[in-house]
C-alpha cells in the first residue's frame, strides 16, 4: 500500500543495521507516543501494528486503530476490528478447492476479455501437500519410497492441478509431497517471524485452513485456523472481521523436573485453561519459566489451543526462538533482522532485562516444578490423571455410570478375561489391556523428545512381548 495514503505514515521509521546501513523501514509503535501501548499484550501489539500499517481510511480506519489501542476497555465490549494477516497457509484437502476457485476467477476474467494473470493472491499463500499419505507399506526400509509412489499414482490428477498452480500463480508457494506435515513445515521452514517485503518490515502472522495452525504460535507468530472462504478472502487482500479478544496471561516459572515430558506439561496446562475458560480468547504465556522451555515444548502447548478452547496460545519471541531459527536453517542475517526489528518495536522478550508488567483480562500461573507425569482420559484430553493415580482412577471409571469418566461395567464382569488365538499362540485380553497404542497427532510429532520417548516405549513393549513369547515356546 502507498504509505502516502496512510494517516500513520509519520510512524514509518528506518531500522538501522549494525554496519551503519539500514535493514529497511517499519511502522514504529513508539512513534505513536501513546502510553497505553506500553502495557498491551504482545498478541494485541501484532493486531495493532497490522492495523496501523494497513490503515487506508476505508478497509481499516483510524477509529479501528483507536479501538485496538484502547484494548483495556474495548476488549470487554465485544467490538469488532478488521485484521489483515501477513500470509495464509493451506494443506492439500482444503487448498485444492481454493486453487480451483482462483482458476475459476481466471476463467471469468477471460470471459470478460481481461488479463487472467491479474488474478493472484495479494498476500503470500503457502500450500503444503501432506494429507493424502496412506501407510500401505510398513516395517520396511523402502516403506517411505513405496508409499510415496502409491501416493503419486492415486493422486495424479490432483497433483497435476497443484503443479500447474505452482507455476501459474504469483505469491503462492506449493510444497510437494514427502516434505512433512503442514504444521511442522510451517514451523521449521515457512515461518518468517518478521517479513521483509520490498524493504518494509512487519511481524509475521498467519491464518490457515486447519485448526492446528495454532502450533505456529510457539515460534512467536500469531496464527489460528479459519474456514476456506475466510482464507480466500484474506488471500484476496480483504481484512478479516474479528471480535477484539480478551487475553489471558499465563505465567510460567521454575523448570520441569527430570522425567517430566512436554505431554505432561500440556495436559496440565490444558486442564487449567479449560477450567478457567478461554473460549474466543488469546492465551499469552510469559514469565521466567519461558527461558528454560524448549521451543518444541512451546509448539506442543500452542498446538493444543483447540483442546483448551482458545483462539491461540502465544509465546513471544525470545532468545530460545532465535536459537531455533538458526537450528532450522535460517541464516544469520535473517535472524539479526528479526531480532533488531522486534527489539526496536518492543515485541522481543529479553529474560535478562526487567520486564514491563502487561495488562491481561485475567491471569493464571504455574510452577513448572509441580508438573508431574500424567495421562489423560479415558475419553477427553482435559481429564488429566496423575500417573500415580492411574490404576485407581481406571478401576473407578469401569464401575462409574456411562459417561466421560465411566463405562458402567458391572462389578462381576470387571475381571472378565477373553482368550483368543494370535499367530498360533493363545492370548488373552481383559478390561484395561493395551490393544493398540500410537502417536498420530501433530501435537506430539512436533516434539523430538516425545517422539524418541514413544519409540523407546514401543521398543520396550516389543522386547517384553518377544520375551513372553519365547517363554511360552520354551
Amino acid at each position: 500500500m502507498d504509505s502516502k495514503g496512510n494517516p500513520f505514515s509519520f510512524a514509518l521509521t528506518s531500522l538501522a543495521s549494525g554496519d551503519g546501513g539500514s535493514y529497511g523501514s517499519y511502522y514504529s509503535l513508539a512513534a505513536l507516543e501513546d502510553e497505553r501501548i506500553d502495557k498491551l499484550p504482545y498478541t494485541v501489539l501484532v493486531l495493532l501494528e497490522s492495523a496501523i500499517r494497513n490503515c487506508d481510511g476505508f478497509q481499516i480506519t483510524k477509529d479501528d486503530v483507536e479501538k485496538i489501542m484502547d484494548w483495556e476497555k474495548t476488549s470487554d465490549e465485544q467490538v469488532e476490528i478488521p485484521f489483515k494477516p501477513g500470509r495464509v497457509i493451506l494443506q492439500d484437502f482444503t487448498g485444492v478447492p481454493v486453487l480451483v476457485d482462483f482458476a475459476s476467477m481466471r476463467d471469468e476474467m477471460c470471459r470478460l476479455g481481461d488479463d487472467p494473470d491479474k488474478i493472484n493472491p495479494m498476500v503470500p499463500a503457502d500450500l503444503v501437500i501432506d494429507h493424502s499419505v496412506t501407510a500401505d507399506v510398513v516395517r520396511s526400509e523402502s516403506a517411505v519410497q513405496a508409499n510415496m509412489e502409491l501416493e503419486f499414482e492415486r493422486n495424479k490428477e490432483r497433483f497435476a492441478c497443484l503443479k500447474w498452480g505452482s507455476t501459474a500463480f504469483h505469491n503462492m508457494l506449493i510444497i510437494p509431497p514427502g516434505s512433512g506435515i503442514v504444521h511442522q513445515v510451517n514451523l521449521e521452514y515457512l515461518g518468517r517471524v518478521v517479513f521483509n517485503t520490498n524493504g518494509l518490515l512487519y511481524p509475521d502472522s498467519v491464518v490457515g485452513t486447519d485448526s492446528r495452525t495454532t502450533m505456529i504460535n510457539g515460534l512467536g507468530i500469531l496464527g489460528w485456523g479459519v474456514g476456506g472462504i475466510d482464507a480466500e478472502a484474506a488471500m484476496l487482500g480483504q481484512p478479516m472481521s474479528m471480535v477484539l479478544p480478551g487475553v489471558v496471561g499465563f505465567k510460567l516459572y521454575g523448570i520441569l523436573r527430570n522425567g517430566v515430558t512436554a505431554t505432561d506439561l500440556v495436559l496440565t496446562v490444558t486442564q487449567m485453561l479449560r477450567k478457567h475458560g478461554v473460549v474466543g480468547k488469546f492465551v499469552e504465556f510469559y514469565g521466567r519459566g519461558l527461558a528454560e522451555l524448549a521451543l518444541a515444548d512451546r509448539a506442543t502447548i500452542a498446538n493444543m489451543a483447540q483442546e483448551y478452547g482458545a483462539t491461540a496460545g502465544f509465546f513471544p519471541v525470545d532468545h530460545i526462538s532465535l536459537e531455533y531459527l538458526k537450528m532450522t536453517g535460517r541464516n544469520d542475517e535473517t535472524v539479526s533482522i528479526i531480532e533488531a526489528y522486534l527489539r526496536a518495536n518492543k515485541m522481543f522478550v529479553d529474560h535478562d532485562e526487567p520486564q514491563i508488567e502487561r495488562m491481561y483480562s485475567s491471569c493464571l500461573e504455574l510452577d513448572l516444578r509441580n508438573v508431574e507425569p500424567c495421562v489423560s482420559g479415558p475419553k477427553r484430553p482435559h481429564d488429566r490423571v496423575p500417573l500415580k493415580d492411574m490404576k485407581t482412577d481406571w478401576q473407578a471409571c469401569l464401575a462409574n455410570k456411562v459417561g466421560f469418566k465411566g463405562y458402567g461395567i458391572p462389578k462381576d464382569l470387571q475381571e472378565k478375561v477373553v482368550k483368543f488365538d494370535f499367530h498360533g499362540q493363545t492370548a488373552e485380553i481383559k478390561h484395561g489391556s493395551i490393544v493398540i497404542a500410537a502417536i498420530t497427532s501433530c501435537t506430539n510429532t512436533s516434539n523430538p523428545t516425545v517422539m524418541i520417548t514413544s519409540g523407546l516405549v514401543w521398543l520396550q513393549g516389543k522386547l517384553v512381548s518377544w520375551a513372553l513369547r519365547s517363554q511360552t515356546m520354551d
